[in-house]
């Protein structure tokens, strides 16, 4: 019997250098993709699949993380003698022990991110969110994180979550080596970092969710630095696989890279378009603008 997932790390420690002068006094995980920061829709797809305890692997300047998460006393007086709507600030509640930080120290990579949570993490499977990666499940369907729980309750083992893409472009990403296919769900045989195009073993994309076994954090704790200095995830799930079930998830879903400028656009205005309360305006919106640019552009 597999147990069940109950804990995530959310690494949160960057920098956020891309979003420069933006991220000077603001953690990048807090910028809004239409009313709702980053992490929060990461932290909402992780309570919709049944995680209760949210690790944020932290650096400094990033204590607004926790804030956000944390009562706001004279915000919330003030709005309910205005009788103002409160259910607004539901999402970003929690009670004692749903959130817990740790500090990343020295920016080390993203491996060694995850094992400054091997305390808290125990001896417990757990999930990873990349907050960056803004993962949006279809209408009416479930997020990422909830799809591949429900695959882990079948096979057990380590996942991770896979998107196709179009061949030119997996040069760009981490792939999978894949083995038997059964619907979404992916043997995974390898992982390869960044192949040229003529040696891509797959089109499957690695896109910024993780469920792993407890036995990473060993491996962690004596990785090798690799690409970049670092220690990398990549390079310790690389060496669990053929010890461990490993699987991939194809989510069925939209991603959204907003550790880009044009990702982070991307998002906005699709999520914008999406919502009942403001999607035709935008819609009208974008549609002028065009017109505008045409006319300028004599086109």
């Amino acid at each position: 019997m597999t147990k069940p997932i109950k804990k995530a790390v959310f690494p949160v420690a960057g920098l956020g250098t891309r979003f420069l002068p933006a991220t000077k006094a603001i953690p990048k995980e807090l910028l809004p993709v239409v009313d709702r920061p980053l992490i929060q829709y990461a932290v909402d797809e992780a309570r919709e699949a049944g995680i209760e305890q949210m690790i944020f692997v932290t650096g400094r300047g990033k204590t607004a993380i926790v804030e956000h998460f944390d009562v706001a006393y004279e915000l919330e007086d003030t709005m309910s003698e205005r009788g103002k709507d409160m259910s607004v600030l539901n999402p970003t509640r929690a009670t004692p022990g749903d959130i817990i930080t740790v500090r990343q120290q020295v920016p080390m990579g993203l491996g060694h991110a995850i094992w400054c949570a091997r305390a808290i993490v125990g001896e417990e499977p757990f999930a990873i969110f990349l907050p960056d990666e803004l993962m949006i499940g279809k209408p009416g369907g479930t997020g990422c994180m909830k799809q591949m729980v429900e695959a882990y309750e079948r096979v057990g083992g380590n996942l991770i979550s896979v998107l196709e893409v179009p061949m030119e472009e997996v040069p760009s990403y981490g792939v999978i080596d894949p083995g038997a296919a059964n619907g979404a769900l992916t043997e995974v045989k390898g992982l390869v970092e960044k192949p040229p195009l003529a040696e891509a073993p797959s089109n499957k994309i690695v896109s910024g969710r993780y469920i792993l076994q407890p036995e990473v954090m060993r491996t962690l704790e004596s990785q090798e630095k690799g690409a970049g200095g670092e220690i990398q995830l990549t390079d310790a799930m690389a060496k669990m696989i053929g010890d461990q079930p490993f699987h991939a998830v194809t989510f069925d879903g939209n991603r959204y890279d907003c550790g880009s400028k044009l990702g982070f656009v991307e998002a906005t205005l699709a999520l914008a378009l999406e919502r009942e309360d403001m999607g035709e305006d935008v819609r009208a919106m974008a549609q002028r603008l065009l017109g505008q640019k045409e006319l300028v552009s004599g086109r």
